[in-house]
């Protein structure tokens, strides 16, 4: 079934019945309730701090001491599903990858698909900015992380270093 076919269905609904269905999924899934309440209460700024707490987690969970990336990507591709704006999912990617020099230089090296993870997150990041004329904005955290990884292996820190340049000049 696609997307035509439930709208199809869905129109054949009267309205009381369709904000049941509504209600019901609200209740039911979790991402439905998030998007419904930030649709209704449109506050980005909490939004983005209740992200940032879960990328934050993916690094340094409160409880046990296990890395789960994917929950911090996952963390982010959320945010952007929300719809807002460009310049927090900018800062919210820079996060993550903030959060993923501060835990190598906190416990060591990592490995390649770590360092993978974390850079492709970087360009994307720059790529938004870039986009959004905001590059500005962020050249003094796009800066330091590529300073805060100088002792990181893999080439991790030669390639932050060449996708600052190529997004700042210098």
């Amino acid at each position: 079934m696609g997307l035509s076919d439930i709208k199809k269905e869905l129109k054949k609904l009267d309205h009381n019945h369709l904000v049941d269905l509504i209600a019901d999924l609200y209740k039911k899934n979790k991402a439905v309730k998030e998007y419904f309440d930030f649709y209704i209460n449109p506050d980005e700024k909490e939004l983005f701090k209740k992200y940032q707490e879960k990328v934050k987690e993916a690094f340094f969970p409160k409880r046990g001491y296990r890395l789960k990336l994917s929950e911090g990507r996952s963390a982010i591709s959320n945010f952007k599903k929300l719809g807002v704006s460009p310049d927090l999912l900018a800062d919210l990617m820079l996060y993550y990858v903030e959060m993923g020099v501060l835990f190598t230089n906190n416990f060591g090296d990592i490995d390649e698909p770590f360092y993978d993870s974390i850079a492709g997150v970087y360009l994307k990041a720059l790529t938004l900015m870039k986009k959004e004329n905001i590059l500005d904005k962020y050249k003094i955290r796009a800066e330091k992380v590529v300073h805060d990884t100088r002792n990181i292996g893999w080439g991790f820190h030669d390639y932050l270093g060449q996708v600052y340049r190529d997004f700042y000049g210098e």
